[in-house]
């Protein structure tokens, strides 16, 4: 291999990990301007979810009585 040759592989192997991290600084930045855009958007819950007895589940205490 020639000076040269080795000279423009080295320089292209630099630009493309510079290129990489460069991308990958973008990403994270990306990943958390958008979470914090969907954790304000969310909407409050408009019914509490939560242990509800009904009749159904009224029906089943009576039957897993001892």
């Amino acid at each position: 291999m020639t000076e040269e040759a080795r000279k423009q592989k080295t320089q292209s192997r630099r630009a493309f990990l510079k290129g990489a991290g460069v991308v990958s600084v973008a990403a994270a930045a990306t990943t958390m301007i958008s979470a914090d855009t969907a954790e304000a958007s969310e909407a409050a819950p408009t019914k509490a979810a939560g242990y509800q007895e009904t009749d159904k589940v009224r029906a089943y205490y009576e039957a897993a009585r001892f």
